[in-house]
């Protein structure tokens, strides 16, 4: 008979320890469900109105509908990479885009992390160097990588063997260093041609990107702007920035809607 109170009083401590147990888990497990909800809530609210005064804006730039479905650009054949210069959207957004000049401004990371701007950087592996790192800080802040060649040549009339070297080169690079393949390619100068297009097809890109200058006339909605190769490429961009707002437009991410 004695033996059931002895089984009962086992029972009833290991439930007390498991009890205790549960006990000292659940705050570590609320802490980090606060933690995390803390971090999300920080990340869906935008930067303040003092933080764009401080980059030079004197209103918040407005935040970039959300697209109903991206964009299939048309291609001019079969196997051949689509080419795209502008988004045909009724939204009134245009996209911002760099290529070669980003690394030389160490000011251009830190504008944007605090505004969070949606940036593209097209990345030629000859002129980053080794390393990646300062795109490396600016994807984390945000920005993709996408395509500009290995070495950066005129693409126009090199024969296909050179062309995919080169596109499908730089995708080998970028799946290396940061674990992507890009989805867009921007050719060197601008010049392309037919064989450009194969290439990029093949190499497993959807589409080739060219870009407009920024100043060439007024903003239209679905405009691709390639940002300026100025050193002082942070005032340049805060100037950009200032136009759009002027001119009733905001930056989205062009991966969105394309």
């Amino acid at each position: 008979m004695r033996s059931r109170p002895y089984a009962l009083l086992s029972v009833a401590l290991a439930a007390v320890l498991l009890t205790g147990c549960a006990q000292s888990v659940d705050p570590i497990e609320r802490l980090g469900k606060k933690a995390a909800h803390e971090v999300s809530k920080a990340r869906s609210h935008g930067p303040t109105l003092a933080t764009y005064r401080r980059w030079g804006l004197s209103a918040p730039l407005v935040p970039a509908p959300k697209p109903s479905a991206r964009v299939t650009a048309r291609t001019a054949g079969p196997g051949l990479a689509p080419v795209v210069d502008r988004v045909p959207t009724r939204d009134k957004v245009v996209f911002l885009t760099y290529d070669d000049g980003a690394e030389r401004d160490p000011r251009f990371v830190d504008l944007v992390r605090e505004l969070r701007l949606p940036v593209s950087m097209f990345v030629t592996d000859s002129v980053v160097g080794p390393g990646y790192g300062h795109f490396a800080r600016l994807r984390a802040v945000g920005a993709t990588v996408q395509n500009h060649t290995l070495d950066h040549p005129s693409l126009r009339g090199l024969p296909y063997a050179g062309q995919r070297a080169e596109i499908c080169g730089q995708q080998n690079k970028l799946k290396e260093r940061f674990g992507i393949r890009p989805r867009f390619l921007r050719p060197p100068y601008g010049t392309y041609d037919t064989t450009t297009l194969r290439a990029a097809a093949d190499c497993g890109i959807a589409a080739v990107v060219r870009g407009r200058d920024a100043d060439a006339g007024p903003l239209r909605p679905g405009d691709i702007l390639s940002g300026s190769e100025d050193p002082n490429l942070t005032e340049a961009t805060v100037e950009l920035l200032r136009r759009v707002q002027a001119e009733g437009f905001t930056p989205a991410r062009l991966e969105d809607y394309l």
